[in-house]
């Protein structure tokens, strides 16, 4: 009988449960929640307890204890700079457990076990026509002409406005007007040159005279 036993084997030997317990506690202060089964569950709670209470103490000796038991440097700062600062006015009760449902093949209980003060992830739900557009992006080649509507309509890259007539430059308006101002001045040189129909009855008059 094992009374006064406290602890699970859980099938494994002294140091190969340590091992593992230090590898999952490693894993829940990094990512702050860790889905298992019921039993591996409820047994790191005291090891995530023992860990916070080194985090709350921050001393030297403290951050020596928690780094010969996690191996790892950034996981121990988070530990002291981020996580145990949030359970300063809480005693005990660090983490929560949530039943999962039961895993496919061996029908184990599974859990997820979380810091108390995590908060809950909500994921936004896409409506219909979003999801329909994203699939159509997926599937369009890129680069590629599109037919819509019996047309080829080419895509253009976003973000890119599209181009625009160029305006004429201001060569060309000036030599547009030099054209404009020569016309007009032959016009008026071949006017002048043309006599009317007085001045040409006077000069046939004259002529007659000097005969």
């Amino acid at each position: 009988m094992r009374h006064r036993v406290a602890g699970r084997k859980l099938s494994r030997h002294t140091q190969h449960r340590r091992w593992m317990f230090r590898n999952m506690l490693v894993s829940l202060l990094d990512h702050e929640r860790l889905t298992t089964t019921l039993a591996k569950a409820k047994e790191l709670r005291s090891w995530a307890d023992k860990i916070i209470t080194l985090g709350k103490r921050n001393d030297l000796h403290a951050r020596r204890q928690a780094f010969a038991l996690l191996r790892s440097e950034d996981i121990v700062k988070k530990l002291f700079v981020e996580i145990a600062p949030r359970f300063k006015d809480r005693q005990g009760g660090y983490t929560r457990i949530y039943r999962m449902g039961w895993r496919h093949g061996d029908a184990a209980p599974l859990s997820l076990i979380e810091w108390v003060t995590a908060a809950p992830t909500v994921e936004k739900k896409k409506s219909a026509v979003k999801k329909a557009k994203e699939a159509l992006k997926k599937v369009t080649p890129k680069g590629k002409d599109v037919e819509e509507k019996g047309e080829k309509v080419k895509k253009e890259p976003e973000g890119k406005k599209p181009k625009e007539a160029k305006a004429p430059k201001a060569g060309a308006k000036k030599e547009e007007k030099k054209k404009d101002v020569k016309v007009k001045e032959t016009k008026v040189k071949e006017a002048k040159a043309k006599p009317t129909k007085g001045e040409s009855v006077k000069g046939k008059e004259s002529k007659k005279k000097e005969k």
